[in-house]
């Protein structure tokens, strides 16, 4: 059964030493992002990933989205941020904007499920931000949900849901709606591979301006 910490927004940095904690430990802690609750694991220990693809029923082939605390954060993950990318953090990010970038090679396989990418967001959120930057390093950020179930917004539903979750941050519901927008920089011309909260014509125009040019969204696809 999960355990589950109010937050006290006057002193966070309570629950997230526990967070750390149970992160060092190989475990799964479950928090708010700007969108619907999380998932946070060490994204470096296949040990803890194992434990999280098992947690959630999700499909090995599907990689596993990354958040970070800083941007500085970035270069333990990606070989490298293109110009396009460097425009869209500036104007996205912190934010609901998933980037997949070519990913670093020592990244666990069950990560990057084989990809060779990554897909990183710098939340708005609080929680996420300090624990990651409180850990010393980037935490995963997949939906707190089973696999093909509609994501949590409440604390609640996460524990109902996921009782194997380790330690679950309650702080309150989350703003719920749309997710994040899932932009691929990795191909040729930018790819939406999920609309969300931030619209595609929105990334076109910023896309134009910088004199690269993105087509239409061919389809709305599930990372």
């Amino acid at each position: 059964m999960s355990h589950i910490i109010k937050v006290d927004s006057k002193r966070p940095s309570v629950c997230l030493e526990r967070a750390v904690s149970v992160l060092k430990d190989h475990g799964v802690v479950a928090l708010p992002t700007e969108t619907f609750y999380g998932l946070a694991v060490d994204p470096f220990s296949p040990r803890a990933l194992k434990k999280l693809f098992v947690l959630k029923k999700r499909p090995v082939q599907k990689p596993i989205l990354v958040l970070i605390g800083k941007l500085e954060m970035l270069s333990l993950l990606v070989k490298e941020v293109p110009p396009l990318a460097k425009t869209l953090i500036a104007r996205f990010w912190p934010g609901p904007l998933t980037l997949i970038f070519k990913a670093q090679r020592h990244l666990p396989v069950e990560l990057t499920a084989a990809t060779g990418t990554i897909a990183v967001r710098f939340s708005s959120h609080p929680l996420p931000t300090r624990l990651s930057c409180l850990f010393r390093a980037p935490i995963t950020g997949t939906s707190a949900n089973l696999s093909g179930f509609p994501p949590a917004v409440e604390a609640s539903e996460v524990a109902e849901m996921l009782p194997g979750v380790d330690l679950i941050l309650d702080a309150g519901p989350t703003g719920g709606g749309k997710p994040s927008t899932i932009v691929d920089l990795t191909t040729p011309e930018p790819r939406l591979v999920r609309a969300g909260k931030i619209s595609w014509e929105e990334i076109r125009l910023i896309g134009q301006t910088k004199s690269r040019r993105i087509g239409p969204p061919p389809g709305d696809k599930t990372r």
